[in-house]
């Protein structure tokens, strides 16, 4: 089940304080600039000190993304409270849809911070480490269902960075088009297709079945005959 928080309230987890603060960053950011805001002004705004914002943010970056560190805790805990008869791709599809929550949560703000990603080099940066830690725990979730061995770690990679970028795919053209419509309807649809590419192959099953009708056909020829007759003595040869 998906969980909606009430807009404009903090994410479980997320203190009123780190909810001015970044608030107040993420307005001025956007009118006077990343480089040009200071600490201080960002405290000012929220209306702490600075020492208070420095106690639940190390830098400027992380103001912007406060939510990153509390939801990648729900999303281990989801995955190690699920079903272990649930097919692997669906505790992940449920654990994806919690972050995907944390942007539907505020869409006004999320439109935002996106602006803000897509022109600070150093805001996207601090973006794709947080892209790159739910891959691991997707994979790491992925890799303990088929049992940890070296031979399915390829496949869990593989199947961990499609779900990853299914949501990012969804999320970013949510926010381009100002966070409107149902994004959790659309990321579904975009995890059953990668269900339906990948999830035969995390069952170590070939993704389509060989046929009655597959055949070897060997033709000998000698060397230097032309294509045409290649393709014509192959033909005859399968149709007996």
């Amino acid at each position: 089940m998906v969980h909606y928080w009430e807009k404009g309230r903090p994410m479980p987890g997320q203190s009123r304080v780190r909810h001015d603060l970044t608030a107040a960053a993420v307005e001025l950011f956007l009118r006077k600039g990343y480089d040009e805001t200071t600490v201080d002004e960002i405290a000012e705004a929220a209306g702490v000190a600075r020492r208070t914002f420095f106690r639940h943010f190390r830098t400027k970056e992380d103001v912007v993304f406060p939510d990153h560190d509390d939801c990648l805790k729900r999303v281990e805990q989801s995955l190690a409270d699920a079903d272990p008869t649930q097919p692997p791709l669906a505790a992940v599809a449920v654990a994806t849809h919690l972050v995907l929550a944390m942007y539907t949560d505020d869409p006004d703000a999320s439109v935002q911070r996106y602006e803000l990603t897509r022109h600070v080099t150093a805001l996207r940066d601090r973006e794709l480490i947080a892209t790159s830690q739910y891959q691991r725990v997707f994979t790491s979730y992925l890799n303990r269902r088929s049992g940890g061995q070296p031979h399915t770690r390829l496949p869990d990679e593989v199947a961990a960075a499609a779900v990853v970028a299914a949501h990012n795919h969804v999320l970013r053209q949510w926010l381009r088009d100002g966070g409107k419509d149902d994004v959790h309807a659309e990321l579904d649809r975009a995890l059953a297709a990668v269900d339906a590419s990948l999830g035969p192959w995390l069952a170590g099953r070939p993704s389509s079945e060989p046929t009655t009708d597959d055949q070897v056909v060997v033709v000998i020829m000698r060397r230097g005959t032309p294509m045409w007759r290649v393709v014509q003595e192959v033909e005859t040869a399968a149709a007996g």
